[in-house]
């Protein structure tokens, strides 16, 4: 027989658990206690299963019934993000905007525009997450992500890219370092010293431990840091060598003892697109931060 019960009969149960006793669940519930109790009785009816072990003492959950609870709190809490979203609707909020995108357009690209972006539209709430670019392309297809930036070009079923800007990876050591008496170098010659990298969390130390792994070497982190000119300024007290975006290095690199060596490795020179769900077309306002995106980028001058 299919299961018929309805939030009174789940709020109920989760307040019976939670006072392990059926009278005050049923206060809780602002209930008579015959009342709750047909309600309890009709549940467990029509489940085919016991839900409370009754007793002198009060009632317990069967395992059944812990089930049963554990179900309902989920549904329940559910609920709560339910009406807190439509909430923000209620009070003003039109629309959300979810982003994914790698370390690069997260730190280097799009705060700026975001900024501008939210200032103009101030009915609209935006999620921004950082995460490697095959990632990002995954977060899109599932529908975790609404709009996301990232170095792949295709992939994915049913993703339009759209291209946007070029991130060049390069590395940077104090100036006198070994390195620099190069004018590029492989990332490989770098492995054989210490590195000031960004937080575990980051895509591009993900990304970077992924490329000394294909190398058949370990990356060793001396220190891992919030942002690249925190990393700067270590790389400049001669605590390691790093590897960031071409964009913060040239720009740090204006004010602080530190050199720029380009790295020869294809990696180090990718083309970021934006990318979003083909089938699925953006509300106008999250097209109206793609153009802006778009725009930005070629207004940009080009990294030295």
């Amino acid at each position: 027989m299919a299961s018929r019960f309805d939030l009174t009969d789940m709020q109920l149960m989760v307040n019976v658990a939670g006072a392990m006793s059926l009278t005050r669940g049923a206060e809780r519930t602002f209930l008579s206690l015959p009342a709750a109790s047909n309600r309890v009785k009709s549940l467990e009816e029509h489940l085919g299963t016991e839900l409370l072990y009754r007793g002198s003492q009060g009632v317990t959950l069967t395992p059944s019934g812990e089930v049963f609870v554990r179900h309902a709190r989920a549904v329940l809490r559910q609920l709560e993000h339910l009406r807190g979203d439509i909430q923000e609707y209620a009070s003003g909020i039109k629309g959300r905007v979810r982003i994914c995108a790698n370390t690069t357009a997260m730190n280097e690209f799009i705060p700026a525009v975001l900024g501008r972006y939210l200032v103009s539209h101030p009915d609209v709430n935006v999620e921004l997450r950082e995460r490697l670019s095959y990632q990002v392309v995954k977060a899109v297809t599932d529908g975790a992500a609404d709009i996301g930036i990232t170095a792949q070009g295709s992939g994915g079923a049913g993703i339009r890219y759209l291209p946007y800007r070029t991130d060049r990876l390069v590395l940077v050591a104090w100036d006198g370092h070994p390195l620099t008496r190069l004018p590029a170098c492989a990332f490989e010659q770098a492995l054989d010293y210490d590195f000031v990298s960004l937080f575990e969390s980051s895509a591009i130390h993900s990304f970077l431990l992924k490329a000394a792994e294909d190398l058949g070497r370990i990356l060793r982190f001396r220190v891992e840091v919030g942002n690249f000119e925190t990393a700067c300024r270590l790389i400049a007290a001669r605590v390691g060598i790093g590897v960031i975006p071409a964009s913060a290095a040239f720009r740090y690199a204006q004010g602080m003892p530190i050199r720029i060596v380009d790295l020869t490795d294809e990696w180090s020179l990718r083309k970021l697109h934006i990318c979003w769900r083909e089938a699925d077309a953006l509300p106008a306002f999250a097209q109206e931060l793609v153009d802006l995106l778009v725009h930005d980028a070629r207004d940009e001058p080009p990294a030295p």
